[in-house]
């Protein structure tokens, strides 16, 4: 088994709300409240819930685009969670981020060249001409031409400009890859070609990937383990075969049902969740599921469930007071 390169413990992310005229937080919205994982080497894990769950914001507190409000972010041995914005620069080399958005996070003044270079610049790696050999290597590398070095982002299509961030996100060789929902924003053709791209690179470079996705069928596809997440907390977390084998979550099994099924003749039940995700400024009490369960108990009202293991189950966890576990 591979060493572990990430552990995150109890982390939280939380955002005063500002109200009134003088704009004082007389709330907090919990983006994240309390989330424990471990990631090994080489390892893929797909992060998954609906939208407003809080998984880009774990992801962007991981590589500290945000600065949590507790917990602890262990990569290789190391606490990034109280560290300095000069510190952190040390490791940030091994932890890179490719967003959803290829449009919002490359920048239209600049020539993909400058884009891809920006690293070398930022670290003091390289000079001018070691800096242009490299941008050609790592647009080779993505799929693209060398002539896209001297063009603007505005004038590739949208699965182009994703190639462009991966080789951004590649070009100081990282450890750690946080995927912010990567191929969301793609038409379904181009989505395979950037999903095997990763998968390409993955295997060539040795990295690692936290997936973060909505869609189980994409996640399915790339991940060795998979952690489901639900109103800023991890729900239930096992290899991908069990959850999509024997999910036991009702979370992670209404999920599951809505995947499109291919086969006609094959006919799944599809579990419809009545209302809407809660408030992360007002959450309910309890298990923060149980407004939308089916299976909810006066326990699920009055007591939040720990993340605890399946029993006969060996990594598979689940936080449920409901039978199944």
């Amino acid at each position: 088994m591979s060493a572990t390169l990430l552990e995150v413990r109890d982390l939280q992310m939380h955002f005063p709300v500002k109200e009134g005229v003088f704009q004082r937080a007389r709330k907090v919205c919990r983006a994240v409240d309390g989330v424990s994982f471990t990631l090994r080497a080489g390892e893929t894990i797909g992060l998954v819930g609906e939208s407003g769950c809080g998984k880009s914001t774990l992801g962007k507190s991981i590589v500290r685009l945000n600065r949590p409000t507790a917990g602890t972010i262990r990569f290789d041995g190391v606490d990034l969670a109280p560290l300095s914005t000069k510190q952190l620069k040390a490791h940030r080399r091994n932890l890179q981020m490719i967003f959803q958005d290829p449009v919002e996070s490359l920048n239209a003044r600049h020539m993909v060249g400058e884009i891809i270079s920006e690293p070398f610049l930022i670290h003091g790696i390289g000079d001018a001409s070691w800096r242009r050999r490299k941008v050609l290597e790592l647009l080779d590398k993505v799929g693209l031409p060398a002539g896209a070095a001297e063009r603007y982002p505005f004038e590739f299509s949208g699965g182009q400009r994703q190639r462009i961030g991966i080789a951004r996100a590649i070009a100081l060789e990282p450890r750690l890859i946080i995927c912010d929902e990567p191929v969301s924003a793609l038409d379904v053709s181009i989505q395979s070609q950037v999903l095997n791209l990763l998968l390409d690179l993955q295997r060539e470079m040795g990295l690692s990937y936290l997936f973060i996705a909505h869609n189980l069928a994409v996640v399915k596809h790339v991940s060795d383990r998979v952690a489901i997440m639900y109103l800023g907390r991890i729900v239930e977390f096992a290899d991908a075969d069990d959850v999509y084998r024997d999910p036991r979550h009702p979370y992670t099994r209404a999920l599951i049902s809505a995947i499109p099924e291919p086969n006609p003749q094959r006919v799944r039940e599809r579990i419809v969740l009545s209302g809407d995700v809660p408030s992360p400024i007002n959450p309910p009490s309890g298990c923060p599921f149980h407004t939308r369960c089916p299976h909810a108990t006066e326990r699920c009202r009055a007591e939040q469930p720990a993340l605890r293991e399946v029993a006969g189950r060996t990594g598979h966890t689940v936080a449920c007071h409901y039978d199944l576990v």
